[in-house]
């Protein structure tokens, strides 16, 4: 059993690993400032594995408190997800993408290194890659031009923690290179809950369906693409949790030192349109969408090679797009349903 320090453990992908590192009897604390999220999610935690797990709601960039943090919790292990990832959002917002998820690595190796925690998992992006000119990415394409500053802001973390690793190789780190995650858990009590604005295609398209949205649209359909829409690799957010709980059992378990480097995507891509047609069968509802201009930052496509994950980690994905549309558009209901009636 880990002790395990969760950062935004209260956020959408790091509820979901929470979960998963419960289940595999794990010691959890979360650290997340609810930038992005809500502390109501902690419930469905307790709900779904009966442990109430701590949260400090604190921000990474405030180093005198994450201090605090460290000297109270005595991690042997830490997962680092707190960072602001909407593509959009960096775009018009470049300094506070730079500033917080750039500050937040910093402050966290230094609370590794004073507190001597040996190992980390980072979450880190497909978006490093660029617009890859092969398909699919292995953990061996180039990191690409990034095409926002939210991707850049990766790319830097990731440089920033390699430089670390070679300067300190008693201790470990784990690149997760995520694609498209989506979904909700299966017991339908918890999913993606943004407090902001909805940016990622499943949510605007369910927030559409349940009327949230008179519309929505799509930014761009002449790409060389099979329909002209961008095309993604969609990874049930389950499976990806997953990835991170066996992640931390090979830290753990084997002599690896050094840094690893993961992709995890299920290694089919799926275009905007197909995504919708998806959506549209699963739920039986008609969709009103409009196409409009490409949006600056979006890459034109993507998918992944999950080899190296599947030879060292033991992991696959168990679940495609349908599912991922299936969970999404139940706990869109539901969601929808406790916003009202509270």
């Amino acid at each position: 059993m880990a002790k395990v320090l969760v950062t935004g453990g209260c956020g959408y992908i790091g509820s979901h690993c929470v979960v998963d590192l419960i289940h595999a009897g794990h010691e959890v604390t979360s650290v997340d400032n609810y930038m992005n999220s809500s502390p109501n999610v902690l419930e469905s935690i307790q709900k779904i594995t009966g442990v109430l797990v701590k949260n400090h709601a604190v921000d990474l960039c405030n180093l005198p408190a994450m201090d605090k943090v460290f000297s109270e919790v005595r991690p042997n292990a830490i997962i680092h997800f707190a960072a602001l990832k909407s593509v959009p959002e960096s775009v018009s917002k470049p300094l506070l993408y730079y500033r917080n998820n750039l500050v937040g690595v910093i402050n966290l190796l230094e609370m590794q290194k004073k507190f001597q925690v040996k190992d980390l998992i980072f979450s880190s992006s497909c978006s490093v890659y660029g617009n890859p000119s092969v398909l699919p990415v292995t953990e061996d394409t180039p990191m690409g031009i990034a095409e926002s500053p939210y991707a850049h802001t990766k790319q830097v973390s990731e440089e920033i923690m390699r430089n670390f690793s070679a300067s300190h190789p008693d201790f470990r780190f784990i690149f997760l290179r995520y694609f498209n995650p989506a979904g909700a858990h299966d017991s339908i009590l918890m999913g993606e809950s943004p407090t902001n604005e909805a940016l990622n295609l499943v949510p605007v398209i369910t927030e559409t369906a349940m009327g949230k949205r008179s519309q929505m649209w799509i930014f761009g359909d002449d790409y060389d693409t099979r329909d002209g829409t961008c095309v993604r690799d969609f990874i049930h957010v389950m499976d990806l949790a997953a990835a991170h709980t066996l992640s931390l059992n090979r830290m753990t378990s084997t002599d690896t030192t050094g840094l690893e480097i993961f992709n995890l995507g299920t290694g089919r891509g799926i275009t905007v349109k197909e995504a919708i047609q998806s959506f549209e069968r699963i739920s039986n509802v008609t969709l009103n969408y409009k196409v409009g201009p490409r949006r600056e930052g979006d890459v034109i496509s993507i998918y992944s090679d999950y080899t190296q994950a599947a030879k060292l980690l033991g992991w696959k994905p168990q679940r495609g797009i349908d599912e991922i549309m299936d969970t999404a558009w139940k706990w869109e209901q539901v969601r929808s349903k406790s916003l009202s009636d509270s």
